[in-house]
């Protein structure tokens, strides 16, 4: 893990693993430092300037890059096909865009959240809820989170929307998912 992502784990009394969830001595952390001479060693073009940069620096590259900043202002935004005139349904729960439980910040797809938050609130103490969980059917929205930086990164690396039907009931999606573990063994 790089030191980004480490680090929430580690301002915890009893650090878990990011990965398995484990619980692990700091102490007994250590670079990999193979990792690191290849991510320094191996060059890659940028995908804007084609310039030849070590994998370690490609971020800051990247970043920093005017033909990727260029590339990203010329990007085409979303306009659907056909306009409609019917109306968004207020029944149903927006599960796409989150507010910031700590600022307010409106209109942050999950992603975003994580960036936000680790940007602007990663020294902020209170106990907030996660707004991810709380629109899922199965969300507390009294909840709040003591680590709520952590359970960002751990629990929300990838969109519900991906792996989640949210018109089954929980049974049916179970038995679901035990007939296709059962068809893929």
């Amino acid at each position: 893990f790089c030191g980004e992502c480490l680090q929430p784990c580690l301002q915890v009394p009893s650090p878990l693993c990011p990965l398995c969830r484990v619980p692990f001595d700091p102490k007994k952390v250590e670079k990999a430092s193979s990792v690191e001479k290849q991510l320094s060693s191996y060059k890659a073009p940028c995908r804007g300037c084609s310039k030849k940069v070590t994998l370690a620096k490609m971020r800051s590259h990247v970043s920093s890059c005017a033909k990727v900043q260029e590339q990203m202002a010329n990007c085409p935004k979303f306009v659907p096909v056909v306009p409609t005139s019917q109306p968004i349904p207020s029944h149903i729960p927006n599960r796409s865009t989150f507010v910031c439980p700590y600022c307010g910040a409106r209109n942050l797809d999950q992603q975003e959240l994580v960036k936000h938050c680790m940007e602007n609130h990663r020294n902020d103490p209170n106990k907030v809820v996660c707004p991810v969980c709380s629109a899922m059917p199965w969300g507390d929205p009294s909840y709040k989170s003591a680590n709520f930086l952590q359970h960002l990164l751990h629990r929300h690396k990838f969109s519900y929307d991906t792996f989640v039907d949210y018109n089954i009931d929980e049974e049916a999606a179970l038995q679901a998912a035990l007939a296709l573990s059962l068809s893929e063994n």
